[in-house]
């Protein structure tokens, strides 16, 4: 595992920019503002965004999908051991013009709200 690497970043209200980063817990950490959570994007990506950003009441930053991101996120490369890696130049492309637009939020946005899905198995 690389010391630093190479990443999409994306802070609120700012557009994506490539960026060197600590590769370990603590730079992950420190560029999102605590906890991490990892989810899986396709072509080998991960997007690293704060795990508790709505619960802290961290800024509304970008839309992904049906939901809101708060605060600051990154992606990075996925490695087929599930380290995280750098972005790749066609990668960064991609999700720059993805997550080109900072929307204006209202802050009444019902995703805004956090949810918690319980799931059963009887």
């Amino acid at each position: 595992m690389s010391n630093t690497i190479k990443v999409l970043k994306i802070d609120v209200g700012q557009p994506p920019v490539i960026k060197e980063i600590q590769n370990d817990l603590g730079g992950l950490q420190a560029e999102v503002g605590g906890l991490i959570q990892v989810i899986g994007l396709e072509d080998d990506c991960l997007l690293v965004c704060n795990d508790e950003g709505k619960l802290n009441g961290m800024k509304p930053n970008r839309w992904f999908y049906d939901d809101i991101i708060c605060g600051p996120f990154f992606i990075c490369g996925d490695s087929m051991e599930g380290d995280f890696i750098s972005i790749t130049s066609e990668q960064a492309e991609k999700y720059a013009k993805q997550f080109v637009d900072s929307p204006a939020f209202t802050g009444e946005e019902q995703e805004l709200e956090p949810r918690i899905t319980f799931i059963s198995f009887q």
